[in-house]
């Protein structure tokens, strides 16, 4: 019997209109959908970027909503994604192909890395799409360029002390989830005495799209911030 395969499917940063054609394709066929929730009270919104697709299917398909909660704890975080294969290698038994969808680009700071090894292990194909990934999506947004020539980018997944450390080796910084430390992030910044552009983004492509110069001042969630640094020093 065919065992099925999973397909890391990345959903862009918000606006389903930047899926690209191959994960618009296969969301129109594929039989199982897993679209993780941090909460049980709270709806996927990976899912619902996907929606507007799924609501034209005329077929009928399962969707699997497995707890990944916003925490730190290693050994808890283990144990929803373990049970999260579980759930995704029935389907897998039974021939079925599970399209686990993700915000951004499955290869990017993303969980299905931790259900791609596991999945893996227990000798299934797995199979990536990629997506539009949020600092793309927020660059686009805001109408500038991340990187030209020979200049060097560097991603950081959220704001701590490495950050600061590491400043002076880069000419651009992209900067996620800085909603909840945006004071801190400030700062840091400001120590480099080089001339900056600052813009940060939050809910990129979205209806409530947001950008702004500088940085944000509430803790809302889905920011992201951009800071160009220039050659010229401030004396």
């Amino acid at each position: 019997m065919r065992k099925g395969k999973l397909l890391g499917i990345g959903v862009g940063p918000g606006n389903h209109e930047l899926l690209t054609i191959k994960a618009f394709n296969t969301l129109k066929e594929v039989k199982v959908i897993c679209a993780p929730k941090s909460a049980v009270s709270k709806p996927s919104l990976a899912l619902s970027i996907v929606q507007p697709v799924l609501e034209d299917r005329k077929d009928n398909y399962d969707v699997l909503e497995p707890l990944f909660p916003m925490i730190e704890d290693k050994n808890a975080l283990n144990s929803y994604w373990n049970d999260a294969v579980l759930l995704i290698i029935q389907k897998l038994n039974k021939g079925l192909d599970v399209a686990f969808i993700t915000l951004g680009d499955p290869t990017v700071y993303s969980t299905f890395s931790y259900i791609q090894s596991r999945i893996a292990d227990h000798g299934f194909i797995v199979e990536i799409i990629p997506g539009i990934t949020s600092f793309t999506g927020c660059a686009a947004t805001a109408g500038i360029s991340l990187a030209e020539k020979d200049e060097i980018m560097v991603i950081v997944p959220k704001v701590d002390k490495r950050l600061e450390k590491i400043l002076e080796y880069a000419d651009t910084f992209v900067i996620m989830k800085t909603s909840r430390h945006s004071e801190v992030l400030e700062k840091i910044i400001n120590k480099d005495k080089r001339e900056k552009d600052v813009i940060s983004i939050r809910n990129c492509s979205m209806d409530d799209e947001m950008v702004i110069k500088g940085f944000f001042k509430d803790k809302k969630y889905l920011s992201t911030t951009i800071v160009k640094f220039r050659e010229k020093k401030i004396e």
